[in-house]
């Protein structure tokens, strides 16, 4: 785990400035290492949605070791055992997909961190520097680990309230997409009044103190999702600015 990223992020967002990263689904860990030398503060390894395999993913959190870039796992369900293989390979936090409740979002926060607040049991792996350094990161990973739950359906917004008063969450992510596939719009970003909603969603983390995450589509969205309060911005997935590229430079 990088404590001293940690620090910075959580430090940016105290002083309600604006964190970019890159969500990373390709399986090269030179993606990882070129968001690291451009500056990203952030990125998200996703082993919800692709191909990625536990090979691939340490090999991303190799490459940003030692630097100022916080490293996130999306895993890709509500799980004790990927929650924990994540975090003892080295990541930071974990994103967890599809959390609509404060039940759910409770078990999320004890299944990422140690007795007794949780029940997430002690490997001798990379976050604990294969055992030499054991007793340092047990002290400190409970205080300092990420979990970002992401708020993608209707039902979600429903109960955001309740998981507002859960313990150990700084940062909700919002998932247009599937937020519209539920609200009756498969295939939409943003289907009629989910805009809205994501909108007045915010509003609510942010009268909490809380901060909220989104992935933009292009720089006027990454602008206006700043302007709107949006701290933890994501300024695309690494197949997306591939593949914007391409066409941008083509006649």
């Amino acid at each position: 785990m990088n404590w001293k990223a940690l620090e910075k992020f959580r430090a940016r967002l105290a002083r309600d400035q604006p964190l970019y990263g890159l969500w990373v689904s390709l399986e090269s860990a030179s993606v990882t290492e070129i968001a690291v030398a451009s500056g990203l503060d952030w990125v998200v390894i996703d082993a919800e949605h692709g191909h990625l395999d536990w090979g691939d993913i340490v090999q991303h959190l190799r490459a940003a070791a030692r630097s100022d870039t916080v490293t996130l796992v999306r895993i890709a369900e509500l799980n004790l055992a990927l929650v924990k293989r994540a975090l003892d390979i080295g990541a930071d936090g974990v994103v967890i997909p599809w959390i609509e409740s404060a039940d759910q979002l409770r078990q999320a926060v004890r299944f990422a961190h140690y007795p007794p607040q949780g029940v997430r049991g002690i490997g001798a792996e990379r976050a604990t520097v294969w055992g030499q350094r054991m007793a340092e990161y047990v002290a400190e990973a409970n205080d300092r680990i990420l979990v970002i739950p992401i708020i993608e359906t209707v039902a979600a917004a429903t109960h955001i309230d309740e998981m507002l008063e859960v313990p150990g969450v700084e940062v909700f992510q919002f998932g247009p997409a599937d937020y519209s596939s539920t609200a009756g719009y498969r295939g939409m970003w943003e289907g009629p009044g989910v805009a809205e909603a994501i909108l007045a969603l915010k509003d609510k983390i942010r009268a909490r103190g809380k901060h909220c995450g989104v992935v933009t589509r292009n720089a006027e969205d990454l602008a206006r999702r700043e302007e709107q309060g949006f701290r933890v911005l994501g300024i695309g997935f690494d197949t997306g600015l591939l593949w914007r590229g391409i066409h941008q430079m083509l006649p």
